[in-house]
């Protein structure tokens, strides 16, 4: 099996036919939305031909232009999905953690993956086979209605991502994340999914860029920083600037 998937640093682990083992991985199953209301019977016969995968910080799943060899659910760790423009240029399109699924929309593209996938943080993610899952989705609609569903939510990130783009600077991008993210965040806390690289690589700057935005914003006590906890000191002050960063004010 390791010599036919030849990941850089992705190693798959032989699936389990141990009744305990069956039953983890349906949990995992269970815990992202796309599997959340699917009978027990049809999540144990999917728990029975996935591939768990083990990756090492730094080891890709699949890089841009494979054949597709299925889609993936996200059991720990973090996986940056990003394509490499022509000027050599990484951009991150979305870090997909725990409880998450990717490549779905792979399961019916013949140009294979139309982007690499790499692992920011060690973890495990679980291979969803092609061939049987094709089978199962044909005989249940609902199933294939919630494929679609999870492929349109990725969309909007995508979207979203454009839009944040478009904002003229750094500043403008992380305020505008932190707004975004800390709507309904107690006491305003928000916590960095990643590291501070990985955020940076999400908004298109670099670590040093995001760490010199992070500490003008702390100078004028709009947040406090403590390791990957960002605290919202002044959320009106804060939504003050970004909309005047975007010319509204």
């Amino acid at each position: 099996m390791a010599a036919r998937l030849s990941w850089y640093r992705a190693v798959p682990m032989q699936p389990s036919s141990s009744p305990h083992k069956l039953a983890g991985l349906a949990a995992t199953l269970r815990s992202s939305q796309l599997f959340a209301m699917l009978p027990a019977a049809e999540l144990q016969a999917i728990a029975g031909f996935v591939v768990p995968v083990r990756l090492a910080k730094g080891g890709y799943l699949f890089r841009e232009g494979e054949s597709s060899r299925g889609f993936y659910l996200v059991q720990s760790g973090a996986i940056n999905v990003h394509r490499v423009n022509a000027a050599g240029k990484e951009q991150v399109i979305h870090v997909f953690r725990a409880g998450e699924t990717l490549a779905e929309a792979s399961l019916a593209s013949p140009t294979g993956y139309p982007a690499s996938a790499r692992a920011v943080e060690p973890g495990v993610v679980l291979l969803i086979p092609k061939a049987p899952m094709l089978e199962l989705i044909a005989g249940n609609p609902d199933l294939a209605l919630r494929m679609l569903a999870s492929m349109g939510a990725h969309l909007r990130v995508i979207v979203g991502m454009l839009d944040d783009l478009t904002l003229k600077d750094v500043e403008t991008r992380f305020l505008n994340w932190l707004v975004r993210n800390s709507r309904g965040a107690t006491g305003g806390v928000v916590r960095l999914p990643g590291t501070k690289r990985v955020l940076a690589a999400e908004l298109g700057t670099s670590s040093e860029t995001l760490s010199r935005t992070l500490a003008r914003l702390r100078d004028l006590r709009l947040i406090t920083i403590s390791g990957k906890v960002i605290t919202v000191r002044d959320a009106t002050g804060l939504r003050a600037r970004l909309a005047r960063n975007l010319g509204a004010g």
